[in-house]
Formats: structure tokens, sequence, C-alpha cells
């Protein structure tokens, strides 16, 4: 029977079809997390592979050649059913559920919580590393899902477009940053990717309904389409998700700040 398991998915029912042979779960944890304890059959990507590492837009998605090659070794197939987790509350695990819907694979569920409400909550873990069969990867990619530099410039004059910046609000406010330039994309709003998940209930996201009435506040309403960033479309994995659960069109901006923020030939906007 196919699997039918919804995009945020509960430790619990996870558990319940982990030896399906459809589905495949994929680890996002720091290597030495992955290395002490994991989900049973899990399969492992270090988070760093997800990204093409070149300054200064370092968060960019890597090149067709390196995903084949990355999808090829954990043994992806089109027909599987992908549950994705890390040990951060799910910011790389949202940056891997981008990268599927950029590949056009749509059949996945992001671990709500994962490795902490899993292993808190007392979930089978162990440390045995499962033999995957490399497969034949040839993937085609969806730039629907992607903003670039040039859609999030058009976009600046767009009133039914909103971007979600998630960096921290003394990165939004120009106090603190990464990049040769402070400050922020023009009419960007500010919604810190840690005020949507809940430490106290093992990192899970907020209830819907609370994240809902946050994006409200924000200034983001039903029928505007979101273009979410951080530094490096990495917190911002997180975001994206939540915009989707949320019923948002929704891109991913992976030159994110590293890429805006080091060009000086776009607009800035500074609060301090």
């Amino acid at each position: 029977m196919p699997l039918n398991l919804p995009l945020l998915l509960e430790p619990a029912a996870l558990e319940a079809v982990l030896t399906h042979p459809d589905l495949l779960i994929i680890d996002l944890c720091q290597p030495q997390n992955w290395q002490q304890i994991h989900i049973p059959g899990a399969v492992h990507i270090n988070p760093v592979e997800l990204v093409c590492g070149i300054p200064p837009a370092a968060g960019k998605l890597p090149t067709l050649a390196q995903l084949n090659a990355l999808f090829s070794h954990i043994g992806y197939r089109s027909d599987q059913h992908i549950v994705v987790y890390d040990d951060e509350g799910g910011g790389w695990a949202g940056r891997f559920i981008w990268t599927l819907d950029v590949i056009g694979h749509r059949n996945y569920s992001l671990l709500d919580g994962g490795l902490h409400s899993w292993y808190k909550e007392q979930h089978p873990v162990t440390s045995e590393v499962r033999a995957v069969e490399a497969t034949s990867v040839n993937l085609t990619l969806h730039t629907d899902v992607i903003a670039e530099l040039d859609t999030v410039l058009n976009s600046l004059q767009d009133p039914n477009i909103k971007i979600w910046d998630a960096r921290s609000r003394e990165e939004y406010l120009g106090l603190r940053s990464g990049a040769m330039r402070a400050g922020h994309i023009p009419g960007a709003l500010n919604l810190d990717w840690l005020e949507v998940m809940d430490p106290s209930r093992n990192l899970r996201l907020l209830p819907l309904s609370v994240l809902q009435a946050k994006i409200t506040l924000l200034g983001i309403s039903d029928g505007n389409t979101i273009i979410t960033h951080c530094h490096s479309h990495h917190r911002s994995g997180l975001t994206y998700v939540v915009a989707k659960l949320l019923g948002f069109k929704v891109l991913g901006y992976h030159g994110s700040f590293g890429e805006w923020g080091n060009n000086p030939d776009v607009p800035i906007a500074k609060i301090a």
C-alpha cells in the first residue's frame, strides 16, 4: 500500500511505518550526532552537501551534476516517500525539502521536532549504518521554486510578493552582518526562524494557528506569494516549509543575504 503521510509528521506516525519499502528517511544532523544515534534505516547527508559553498553566495544550489551524484548516493527513487529530519529544529531538513521541490519530488514529510522529539520521546535509535545501493539518477531542475537575485529585485515593486527575512533581528536591523553591507532587502519582513519553533515541545513547530497569527501580524495575507531567505538559505529552509504548511506559494532565495549584502548594485535598508 502506498504511503500517505502528511507534510508535518509526528514521531509516532513515522515509527509506525519504519519498515515500509517505499520509505526513505534522510538524516541531516551534524556528522558527530549521526555517528552516535539516528533513526533506524536513515541515510545521512552532511548538510554541506546541500549548498555550493562558493562565496559570497555559499548557500546557492549545487550544480546539477553534484545533485545527481548526491541523490544517486542516497539511493533515491522517484516513487519513494521521503521523511527528513535534523538536530536543530528543521533548518537543514527544510532546506532539503526545498531541494526536493527543486527536483520535482513532491512526496515528502518533515519530522516535527526532528531528532530532539524522536530521541527525547523514546523512539528507537541506532548507531548502525545500513548499506545503500546507489541508483541511476537523472534529475531535472524546477526553477519555479527558486528565487534568483533578479527575481527579488523585480518583486520589490509588486505588493503581492512578500519577502520573509528569517535572520535574527540584529542582522535585519544592520547591527550584525556576515556580508560586506549590513541591513536588509527593502520592504522585507523579519521573523526569526527560531520564533516558529517551540523549545518546550522538543523543537516542534508552533501550532499552525499560532504560526498563521504571526504571519498575519507580520503583514502577509492570503493570496500573497512569499520569497524567504536568511544569509545562506539554511535557516529559511524552515520558514519555507512553514509557508507551505500555511498554504502559501513560496520561493527560496538561495543566494540570500550572502549574495544581496555583498552586491554593491542592489538597494539595502538599514534601521540602526
